[in-house]
């Protein structure tokens, strides 16, 4: 089971040129805002406070890098992977400028950080499948971009019907081979399945 061990706040940064040189496979956390991607974050890494959360949607307008320092299973050896914090979108009093600013700059990661390995979708469970999360996910399908998608704050719903709510949102969402994980922060559940994925992403 990959664990892992050590996490570090590395910068945050607007233009590729300011990225992190890094050779380390990347994970990044999109979504809404106030969807729950820093709570993910400090949840999978069990370093509260690392990302840093708001309640205020649209906080964070920068992408923010983690280093993360990993082991698999009983592996005495150690290797290392970056986590990127994606700011959020779909925030109505976000400006149409502070939109387009958000647009090109995710644009330019996508297309420039090469040793982008994934994007972990995040949707809130309690909602229908939203148009700007078909359109991340569109947009990800026409670049061939590897991605997953967690549903998040399944706590707010019945244990009963996460799993057919979850097999909603995938239609919905048009998933067909893209996984979908039912997560609660709160709860602390639900992770498990989303860290076995990223092992199988680093082998």
């Amino acid at each position: 089971m990959l664990r892992f061990v050590q996490s570090f706040f590395v910068k945050s940064a607007i233009e590729p040129v300011d990225y992190p040189a890094s050779a380390y496979p990347e994970f990044a956390f999109a979504g809404r805002s106030n969807v729950g991607k820093s709570t993910l974050i400090n949840l999978i890494t069990d370093h509260h406070g690392l990302a840093k959360t708001s309640g205020t949607p649209g906080k964070t307008r920068l992408l923010n890098f983690f280093l993360i320092r990993y082991k698999i299973d009983d592996s005495e050896e150690y290797s290392f992977l970056q986590l990127t914090d994606l700011p959020g979108y779909g925030f109505a009093e976000v400006s149409q400028n502070e939109q387009e600013k958000w647009r090109k700059m995710i644009s330019k990661y996508f297309e420039q950080r090469t040793q982008l390995r994934s994007i972990v979708v995040l949707v809130d469970i309690r909602h229908s499948a939203d148009k700007k999360d078909l359109q991340l996910l569109e947009i990800l399908r026409l670049r061939n971009i590897d991605h997953c998608v967690v549903a998040t704050k399944s706590d707010k719903i019945p244990k009963t019907k996460i799993a057919k709510t979850v097999q909603v949102l995938a239609k919905e969402l048009g998933l067909k081979n893209e996984p979908i994980f039912a997560v609660s922060a709160l709860k602390n559940t639900g992770f498990e399945a989303l860290m076995d994925w990223i092992q199988t992403k680093l082998i």
